[in-house]
């Protein structure tokens, strides 16, 4: 009787330990798609942006009063920077996502080698590589959207310099006097000024 509970003991402690090994790589692969979802949404987000500049773009190029424009020259430069950053975000993001779906695809072969491993007790080592993989395929994505959020950060900080730029171009001089230009190094500073007569040293883009 004493034997038999102990070889039920022992299968169980068996099948928890089947079991546990089944759920990490469920955690895994639940996490990874959520990064997926995320890049997914991010790349569609990046698509409509790209679309948006080409607009404005088009209606800079084909403008029949474009002395009238202010600042029309510098427009054209910033719009082209943007659609450049914002290709390459998309590239990254591509890259990215195609990364992600590797590493799911891995994390999935792991869960299934452990039920192999359980079910015919060959090839025990196998899970192990196919997860190391898998987490390596996570890791490289989670580099890149790291480097797309980087990219997304300075586009936001390109668009906004010019719109500062713009501003202070087509502002009332009474009104422009009482700001500091917004700059590369100067975005996290107080615009306005506390002293309206003096106008601080602008902050240089470079």
């Amino acid at each position: 009787m004493a034997e038999t509970e102990m070889v039920s003991t022992s299968n169980i402690n068996e099948i928890i330990g089947f079991l546990t090994a089944m759920v990490t790589p469920a955690l895994l692969i639940s996490a990874t798609g959520s990064l997926v979802l995320s890049t997914s949404t991010r790349l569609g987000r990046v698509v409509d942006r790209v679309r948006q500049l080409e607009d404005r773009l088009s209606v800079l190029i084909y403008s029949e009063d474009k002395e009238r424009i202010p600042l029309y020259d510098k427009r054209v430069e910033v719009v082209v920077d943007l659609l450049d950053k914002v290709t390459s975000r998309s590239r990254i993001l591509q890259r990215a996502m195609g990364t992600f779906y590797y590493g799911l695809m891995f994390f999935i072969l792991t869960s299934v080698s452990i039920a192999l491993v359980g079910l015919l007790d060959i090839y025990r080592w196998l899970p192990i590589p196919l997860g190391i993989v898998g987490i390596m395929f996570l890791f490289y994505g989670s580099v890149l959207m790291l480097r797309e959020t980087r990219m997304a950060a300075k586009t936001v900080n390109t668009e906004m310099d010019f719109t500062w730029e713009l501003a202070r171009e087509v502002a009332p001089e009474s009104v422009a006097v009482k700001y500091a230009q917004r700059g590369k190094y100067g975005g996290m500073t107080p615009a306005k000024l506390t002293n309206v007569t003096k106008v601080s040293k602008t902050s240089r883009d470079e």
